[in-house]
């Protein structure tokens, strides 16, 4: 009988022990990393001025030699799709913990953690570029973190003008003599202030499938996203000239061109939403 209860004792330890392994090797949640990789085609931008003899030059589908001195955007309500088609949002409704600014200029931003992930096998990633119209406010008091992050001297994610946040901020030069291109895009409204209605809405849904399944669980993954800004003028949609003056072609300057000419810098960024989806963005790896 003595025998028979070591025996016990030493069993029950056993599966203790097991209980306490399982749970550690997969816990409930771990992080997943989003790395985005701005490009021209496949060469990783580099910006400067209109001297630079460092930045790196684009020449589009018009035949227009152009480079960066600035590339900025806003990713926002992220959700993460598992192998079985469910889907699990991250932070959808809260800017200050689901919402970021992808900033060239700082390395630091081109790698965004999404803390506590459930644990699953997923097999695409969703995300706006912008930010969805019913939180596109300038919102102090509900998102003070993002909001200070978009409106920040260096950073400048807000319009002037309105009451929302510009989604995407690209400046730099372009034709052989370096003239200034200046491109902005965010919704905009309409009316009077105080009753604005909804003008253009400038915020795009991304939809992009893994190249394989990023698990999480044990492995804390990274997806990693091009963004090909060769996309801005030679897009899927729209082939782009700039033109810089004040006609209601002109484009090439936030301050002329109209809603209508920015729409088409929009759709080439992030797709019209119908038959081009993932717009200047694809998945070229998982690292699990």
């Amino acid at each position: 009988m003595e025998t028979l209860k070591k025996y016990l004792v030493l069993s029950a330890a056993a599966l203790a022990f097991v209980s306490c392994s399982s749970d550690d090797d997969n816990p409930a949640a771990n992080n997943l990393t989003l790395e985005f990789n701005n490009t021209f085609k496949d060469k990783t931008i580099v910006l400067g001025d209109a001297a630079s003899a460092s930045a790196t030059t684009n020449t589009s589908a018009a035949g227009q030699i152009h480079h960066f001195s600035e590339v900025k955007y806003v990713i926002s309500n992220i959700r993460l799709i598992k192998d079985d088609g469910s889907e699990v949002p991250y932070n959808v409704n809260d800017l200050d913990k689901g919402a970021t600014v992808i900033d060239q200029a700082k390395a630091e931003s081109l790698n965004y953690i999404l803390s506590n992930v459930p644990s699953a096998t997923y097999k695409q990633i969703k995300f706006g570029l912008g930010i969805k119209t019913e939180q596109n406010t300038l919102d102090q008091t509900r998102f003070p973190l993002f909001y200070a992050a978009a409106g920040a001297n260096d950073t400048k994610m807000m319009w002037e003008w309105g009451t929302g946040y510009r989604f995407t901020k690209i400046e730099g030069f372009y034709d052989v003599d370096n003239k200034v291109m200046s491109i902005h895009t965010g919704s905009t409204v309409a009316g009077q202030e105080g009753a604005y209605t909804q003008g253009v809405n400038a915020y795009r849904d991304i939809t992009l499938s893994l190249t394989t399944n990023a698990v999480v669980g044990s492995k804390a993954p990274k997806i990693k996203i091009k963004a090909d800004f060769d996309k801005l003028l030679s897009g899927k949609i729209n082939t782009i000239t700039l033109l810089t003056g004040t006609g209601m072609g002109d484009n090439a300057t936030p301050n002329v061109h109209t809603a209508a000419q920015m729409v088409k810098f929009v759709d080439n960024l992030g797709g019209n939403g119908t038959n081009d989806i993932s717009g200047m963005f694809s998945v070229t790896s998982v690292e699990n």
